[in-house]
């Protein structure tokens, strides 16, 4: 593990805003063209190309998948120019590719950055998922707990009625029996087609998005995303990995992970300060999507450090080249 004090985070933040504002930019003239694909390495080369601009020596441990799945910002490519602190590396170039193609709200690119050995290597298959905003005891809501408990426990601690509750949930058809089950407590559901690293930090500004709670299952590289978000903004998150086969359990072996059933909770998938960006490439609930102006282009980024819980949202006017 890297020296924590050596990640200058301070002074890494605003070129990590760069970096998200780049694969923006890059992404945003394939918006609502409906090519998932072009979208998605237009922000990767964008994102590689402005990381390794940057004085660190990084290694992307959630990526673009496995060397031989993905030819840029693969699990375990080097970035930088190797001559800073040693980091960890999570990002998604481009979250929500079939809502750019769509051009549908809330598609993200988003990175965070940690000192070396402190984020969790997981692997890419399915996590299991439950999120809430700041203010919470620990364990006020937990995997263990069905979904109507832990809506009615939400409701306790919140001193509100279940029906004022309001949860995000990923529209999947695995997740219809508990779409069902929280919709029998009488809470809401704002469902999503994509996108749940946004899904979560809904949770930390509930006053701004109205949405209380996250559950379901979905990406684990994600999960760590998400993770980084709440120790910047606040928040719970709880992970628990899934496995279809015998070779998914072997990836995450190769992870390093030993533990197949182990529950992590945010501080376990980051154990380190962080530092994270999101910049919006269609407008959404968190952040404006990219504006196009005669000439100009304009983003919105938020971006966080976990070590003072600063939150900032910046807008960048670009030229049109």
């Amino acid at each position: 593990m890297a020296d924590a004090q050596d990640f200058q985070d301070r002074m890494l933040s605003l070129g990590l805003a760069r970096v998200s504002e780049a694969a923006a930019l890059a992404s945003a003239r394939l918006v609502g063209r409906g090519d998932e694909k072009a979208a998605d390495q237009a922000a990767v080369n964008a994102m590689r190309d402005q990381l390794n601009l940057l004085d660190i020596a990084g290694v992307v441990v959630i990526g673009e998948g496995e060397r031989d799945e993905a030819p840029m910002l693969f699990i375990g490519e080097e970035v930088g120019t190797g001559k800073g602190p040693a980091v960890d590396i999570a990002l998604d170039p481009l979250e929500g590719t079939t809502l750019t193609a769509k051009d549908m709200p809330n598609a993200l690119t988003v990175i965070a950055m940690a000192p070396r050995g402190t984020l969790l290597h997981a692997p890419d298959v399915y996590m299991e998922k439950l999120a809430i905003g700041p203010g919470y005891a620990v364990g006020t809501v937990t995997l263990d707990m069905s979904p109507a408990e832990r809506v009615r426990a939400l409701a306790k601690a919140k001193g509100c009625a279940a029906a004022d509750i309001s949860v995000c949930i990923l529209e999947r058809p695995r997740h219809e029996a508990m779409i069902e089950e929280v919709r029998s407590t009488g809470a809401s559901i704002r469902l999503i087609t994509d996108g749940d690293v946004a899904g979560v930090i809904h949770c930390a500004e509930a006053e701004i998005t109205g949405i209380d709670m996250y559950m379901g299952s979905g990406g684990a590289p994600e999960g760590v995303l998400a993770a980084s978000a709440l120790k910047c903004m606040g928040g719970q998150i709880y992970g628990k990995l899934l496995f279809r086969n015998d070779d998914e359990k072997s990836r995450a072996r190769k992870a390093g992970i030993t533990d197949l059933n182990r529950i992590y909770t945010r501080d376990e998938m980051v154990t380190a300060d962080v530092i994270f960006a999101a910049t919006g490439v269609t407008s959404g609930s968190i952040l404006s999507g990219i504006r196009r102006e005669p000439g100009w282009m304009t983003t919105e980024t938020l971006l966080m450090r976990s070590k003072t819980g600063s939150v900032r949202r910046m807008t960048y006017r670009s030229p049109v080249k």
